[in-house]
């Protein structure tokens, strides 16, 4: 929707191959103001410019750029502009058991206002990325790991315990099963389900073995099958397709991560 500068937009990623979807809004205001609503999931939302009030709890809130928002489900709230050029916010709208992924309970944040700059540019990252290509297995290796950091940092809930017996097993297990099932592969909730642990469990085990999350260590397995049909003379567009990734733009983004060049390039560079 645009009206002016005004403008919304709304992507649905899914956590995992067949797993719960997940809403994801991208908007700015600059005269629009809610009217009162509450919504059955947390409202977690990065401010991305300009200012905004929230009335909620009674009282009222601002945010500024940079600004975590963390609404509460089926608290009713109400937000609009706070300066006449208005504010720019992304949100995402988990439901109450994707923030108990790591902690003992569901959290409760006291203040609905979170200053963590880091917190706030990953969460805006991982928007930002999964907006643009809601990749199932991006998705559950980000999102989840972000709310738990959110809950564990910010609310009154306390962490579940972390330590991952078996942890290199556990990575090794699962990046197998990535491996064998490049073009369409598992949810993280099932494997960890086949392991007994939780996902976060099993994002942590892996993120503490391989360095990275499941979605990062698959993106560069596949760059490195497609480099070896690029050398075969394949086309970036037949490529992405064979080695699983959604399109050529999501196989040039991480082809050029990885190698620093565009698919496009680098086959030119090896073919004769």
């Amino acid at each position: 929707m645009r009206a002016g500068r005004e403008e919304t937009h709304w992507t649905r990623a899914t956590l995992g191959r067949g797993g719960h979807p997940l809403d994801l809004l991208t908007a700015r205001f600059e005269s629009h103001r809610y009217a009162p609503h509450a919504h059955d999931e947390y409202t977690v939302g990065v401010c991305v410019g300009g200012a905004e009030f929230i009335d909620y709890r009674g009282g009222r809130i601002h945010t500024g750029p940079g600004s975590i928002v963390v609404l509460a489900p089926g608290e009713a709230h109400t937000g609009g502009p706070a300066i006449p050029d208005g504010y720019a916010y992304r949100a995402l709208y988990p439901q109450p058991a994707l923030l108990a992924e790591g902690t003992r309970t569901v959290p409760h944040f006291r203040d609905a206002v979170i200053d963590d700059p880091e917190l706030a540019a990953a969460l805006r990252a991982a928007h930002t990325d999964l907006s643009a290509c809601p990749d199932p297995l991006e998705a559950e290796s980000r999102i989840p790991w972000l709310l738990t950091a959110l809950a564990c940092r910010h609310s009154t809930a306390r962490p579940a315990p972390d330590t991952i017996p078996g942890a290199g097993t556990v990575a090794r297990t699962v990046r197998d099963r990535l491996a064998d099932e490049l073009l369409s592969p598992p949810s993280l909730a099932d494997l960890a389900a086949d392991l007994g642990l939780s996902r976060y469990q099993l994002l942590r085990a892996f993120r503490t073995t391989m360095g990275m999350p499941p979605y990062a260590w698959l993106a560069q397995h596949r760059v490195n099958r497609a480099r070896g049909l690029l050398e075969r003379g394949l086309r970036p567009a037949e490529v992405a397709s064979l080695v699983g990734f959604a399109d050529q733009a999501h196989l040039t983004r991480w082809f050029r991560r990885v190698l620093g060049v565009t698919p496009a390039a680098y086959r030119a560079s090896v073919w004769p």
